[in-house]
């Protein structure tokens, strides 16, 4: 009297159908998420080196395509920054008022968190690119797959001209 087999192939089966499952809801969220997943990691990678702002000392000003860009990121709206008035220069100091001791400054390590987070960004982007590109080749459900990619990437346009 052996064991029957059928229970041990039933809960095999239905794990398998929930790991499909898995898979087919991972592919969709991947699909629409994609587009902006790339596009929070490009900006994100263009924000730890502050290209989306100007300086302070007007030696640099970003392409106004940074600028919207970073602006989406961090605000979620399409538009450059309005400068800000220039602060009132102070007055010269008068002779005999003490003068403040400066300090000289500290050397600045070297930011190895920025590059590896760079490294990340461009990681993030490159590996989300090579999901979708697999969603689009080997699903079982391509016309699905893009139609939910196209939605991903007409979706947040859409809500930011709204």
């Amino acid at each position: 009297m052996s064991g029957s087999p059928k229970p041990a192939k039933k809960a095999a089966s239905g794990q398998a159908a929930r790991m499909r499952m898995v898979r087919q809801i991972h592919l969709w969220a991947g699909m629409l998420f994609a587009p902006s997943i790339i596009f929070f990691a490009i900006t994100g990678g263009l924000q730890l080196f502050k290209l989306h702002e100007s300086s302070r000392d007007g030696a640099y000003a970003p392409p106004a395509v940074i600028e919207k860009l970073g602006e989406v990121h961090i605000h979620q709206r399409f538009a450059v920054r309005p400068k800000r008035p220039e602060a009132p220069k102070a007055a010269a100091p008068s002779a005999s008022a003490p003068k403040a001791v400066e300090k000289p400054a500290a050397p600045k390590p070297f930011p190895f968190i920025k590059w590896f987070f760079l490294a990340t960004s461009v990681g993030l982007a490159c590996t989300t690119g090579l999901g979708g590109w697999i969603g689009l080749t080997q699903g079982r459900n391509r016309p699905l797959a893009l139609g939910l990619l196209i939605l991903g990437c007409v979706a947040p346009v859409l809500m930011l001209a709204l």
